[in-house]
């Protein structure tokens, strides 16, 4: 078991472990370093959830890494909306194609204009849904009336997205943090 000590120098790699914060409710809000995660336990905001398989030594004690702190009580997020975006709408559809209900990884979909641009159709939240790259050219340049697909949920404008998997940190998430995030393919 690797041992930490508070005093590492600030460029240590050790000093690199990052720390996920969920709010009340679970759901992801940040990634803080090790040292503001062991100040929010302390200061008792917070719980660890998850641990690392090290250990900070201080001069009385060994205290585990926090890899998943949640917060006692609920931090309203702000309220700035949903920015459309691809990843965003994949997101919203749980990367699942909204005619065969297929789970795919995002190189194997695209997303589907309900009502065709040819035919007046808007790109946005609205008219767009996660597809298939098949179902895309069974679907054609038509509605999916005349298609005969059946859409499983209409589009519509997120109040709210968990945070994607990816977006936290530019490499794979650590195994700690895989049961606290719904997108981590």
């Amino acid at each position: 078991m690797d041992e930490l000590d508070p005093e590492d120098p600030p460029h240590s790699e050790d000093n690199q472990q990052r720390t996920l914060v969920l709010n009340a409710s679970y759901e992801p809000m940040m990634v803080v370093n090790w040292r503001r995660a062991i100040v929010l336990i302390w200061l008792e905001k917070g719980e660890a959830l998850a641990h690392y398989d090290r250990h900070i030594v201080t001069v009385a004690s060994h205290y585990p890494m926090p890899a998943v702190v949640r917060l006692h009580r609920q931090v309203p997020r702000r309220k700035l909306g949903v920015r459309f975006s691809r990843a965003n709408v994949y997101a919203r559809d749980r990367s699942t194609c909204q005619y065969c209900g297929v789970d795919f990884p995002p190189a194997r979909l695209t997303y589907d204009h309900v009502v065709p641009r040819s035919r007046g159709g808007k790109t946005s939240w609205t008219n767009i849904v996660t597809c298939c790259v098949e179902c895309n050219r069974a679907k054609g340049n038509r509605t999916p009336e005349q298609a005969n697909m059946r859409l499983l949920r209409p589009p519509a404008i997120p109040t709210w997205l968990p945070v994607v998997g990816r977006s936290l940190v530019s490499r794979e998430p650590p195994e700690a943090w895989k049961p606290f995030l719904w997108n981590t393919a």
